[in-house]
């Protein structure tokens, strides 16, 4: 038998000035290599900004006002003296992205699926079939009837065929969590 003294642990954090507080919400903003990624991300439910003609200096402003990690392929953009939360890709093959992304933060186990749109990042809802009706295909109408809707931009989505291969993918990308 041993018997071993209690040990307890020192909260030295505010002496520590190594790095930045880590965020509590991880948000991302992506440069303008990454459209692909941005899908991804938004697919598996993190709210991922990202539009194609966004200047470095706007996504260092957006990162910083929004507490938003910059993820990027731009070495560049992480020198720049302001960026306190950032990434550099070292894959260039988007699901190869998404798997580094999800190991590098940590994120398998935060994954919440279909909740954003892969188009403006807004947050989606279920709507009425009625209510969108009017703007499906006569096609749609016809074989599907669970609808839902982006918040922001009113994008209609629905369980179509390609609907299995989407949850494959977010199925493999929460059992890398268990890897």
């Amino acid at each position: 038998m041993a018997v071993y003294p209690v040990f307890e642990s020192f909260d030295i954090s505010p002496l520590l000035r190594l790095r930045p507080q880590p965020l509590r919400e991880t948000k991302f903003i992506l440069d303008v290599h990454l459209g692909k990624l941005a899908k991804y991300l938004r697919l598996l439910g993190f709210d991922t900004l990202y539009r194609n003609d966004y200047q470095d200096p706007d996504i260092i402003a957006i990162a910083l006002r929004e507490r938003r990690i910059i993820l990027t392929r731009d070495r560049g953009l992480l020198k720049a003296r302001a960026v306190n939360h950032g990434y550099w890709l070292r894959s260039t093959e988007p699901q190869q992205q998404v798997r580094e992304v999800l190991q590098r933060f940590h994120l398998q186990g935060l994954i919440r699926p279909l909740q954003r749109c892969l188009l403006c990042n807004g947050l989606v809802q279920p709507i009425d079939k009625q209510s969108i009706l009017p703007r499906l295909l006569p096609q749609t109408a016809r074989y599907y009837d669970e609808f839902y809707q982006c918040s922001t931009c009113m994008q209609p989505y629905w369980k179509g065929a390609h609907h299995h291969k989407m949850r494959e993918f977010i199925q493999a990308c929460a059992a890398q969590h268990e890897a």
